[in-house]
């Protein structure tokens, strides 16, 4: 699991994608988004401006692996 770190109350979903850079900018997190691979528990997120707080888990599936990131407070 990987572990991501923010001083502010939230993170977008776009944002997050990018700082983990797993997406390379916008239009790659849309991409991503859209495929709805992104889900926080067993919900599906296509939301590009959903806020993730601290203590929220991202899982990002694809027929090849499983990705988690967990969003804490700095």
């Amino acid at each position: 699991m990987e572990t991501v770190y923010i001083n502010t109350e939230y993170i977008k979903l776009d944002q997050l994608l990018k700082f983990t850079q797993i997406a390379e900018d916008g239009a790659d997190a849309k991409f991503i988004i859209k495929q709805g691979i992104i889900f926080m528990g067993e919900n599906v997120i296509l939301e590009r401006g959903k806020k993730i707080y601290p203590g929220d888990i991202i899982t990002i599936r694809t027929e090849d692996e499983e990705i988690d990131i967990q969003v804490l407070k700095e």
